[in-house]
């Protein structure tokens, strides 16, 4: 059955299943150090009973020596990390156990005992892998890993019983998969649609003001690291309040949500798109410069003329600022904006006003 991770890499939606493998990570992290320790302590006591009782052929500090590098990848483990360094640590992990218990299988009659650890580890392991490709290659580790136990076994009965309980092993261990990732993925999806709606306007689907400044402050630091332009348009409807008091509401509320799905359709994936205000909107640009900023607006707002309204067509003003070099903050870079948006305003609405750092944007 394939999880959400799969569905995502076939839409080819690179950032969403990369923040789904971090969202795994984060939830599975925890509960993969636990298993690590426990395995871990179950492996040391493998090998005193292995010692008591079947009188191994590998000296004792040879059977120890797994368990070295086993902590130090349950070390690793300790918080959810990078989730590609997670997956190989569990896998590394599965890798060592394996060689663990083969170690310790060997007895002075050349027999191999320890078969039933091999045969569990894909059922023991089922729920902790991130992505399918993590889950495959967990299981053939886990086939392969009790094989040495059967070389130079002449009683093909022995194979074929291995066969047979491996076979079930990883049926279960299949099932139990799939359910853990139904469920995995039905609660991000959940967890997906709380954030966004505490963090949406209910009426057209946009970021609220806090959590546009929020994300706009991580872009913005983001232009600084990389030295890139980053430029804020601020967008307010025209002659909004008698749209309201003549017409209702309603109408005004309509006109918003048209507003808000055409400003969609003229955003990139990186774009930034809030609700400030009643009728009043911002956008976050990052990677282009005022001229490629003051054009972006211009689409916008002669794509405005296609919205209806009851006493005519919509029209908007919008400012245009960029960001300056040094320690301009998003909330700065807003207020630059508004001021350019209101000269706009001035200068007759139904424009596009564009303001080059260190100039008054107040100036008529």
């Amino acid at each position: 059955m394939p999880d959400l991770y799969d569905k995502l890499r076939r839409a080819g939606d690179t950032e969403q299943r990369k923040h789904y493998r971090q969202y795994l990570a984060q939830r599975l992290g925890p509960m993969l150090h636990a298993l690590m320790l426990v395995a871990s302590l179950t492996y040391v006591l493998g090998v005193v009973a292995s010692t008591l009782i079947g009188q191994p052929t590998v000296p004792l500090w040879v059977r120890l020596a797994p368990l070295a590098p086993l902590l130090l990848v349950v070390w690793a483990t300790r918080r959810p990390r990078e989730p590609g360094l997670l997956s190989l640590l569990t896998l590394l992990y599965i890798f060592l156990l394996e060689v663990g218990i083969n170690l310790n299988s060997f007895t002075v009659h050349g027999q191999h005992n320890m078969m039933l650890p091999g045969l569990l580890l894909p059922v023991a392991t089922s729920v902790i892998w991130l992505t399918r490709r993590d889950f495959l290659a967990g299981m053939v580790l886990c086939t392969l890993g009790p094989l040495p136990m059967l070389i130079g076994r002449e009683d093909r009965v022995v194979m074929v019983q291995f066969l047979i309980y491996m076979a079930i092993s990883i049926a279960v261990a299949t099932v139990l998969r799939a359910f853990t990732s139904r469920t995995l993925a039905a609660q991000y999806r959940l967890e997906q649609q709380l954030r966004e709606q505490a963090n949406s306007d209910g009426l057209t689907g946009l970021l609220l003001r806090n959590r546009f400044l929020e994300l706009g402050t991580q872009a913005l630091d983001q232009a600084g690291d990389k030295q890139q332009p980053l430029c804020m348009l601020y967008l307010d409807a025209d002659h909004f309040k008698p749209l309201n008091d003549d017409f209702g509401h309603a109408a005004g509320d309509a006109v918003l949500i048209a507003l808000a799905a055409t400003t969609r359709k003229q955003m990139r994936h990186e774009d930034l798109i809030g609700r400030i205000g009643g009728e009043e909107f911002a956008m976050l640009l990052p990677g282009i410069d005022l001229a490629q900023a003051t054009q972006r607006a211009e689409q916008l707002r002669v794509a405005m003329h296609e919205i209806p309204r009851p006493d005519g067509r919509l029209t908007v003003s919008i400012g245009v600022v960029q960001n300056q070099p040094g320690n301009e903050t998003i909330q700065s870079l807003l207020a630059r904006a508004d001021q350019a948006m209101h000269q706009a305003k001035r200068a007759g609405r139904d424009r596009v006003v564009s303001v080059a750092a260190g100039s008054d944007p107040g100036a008529a």
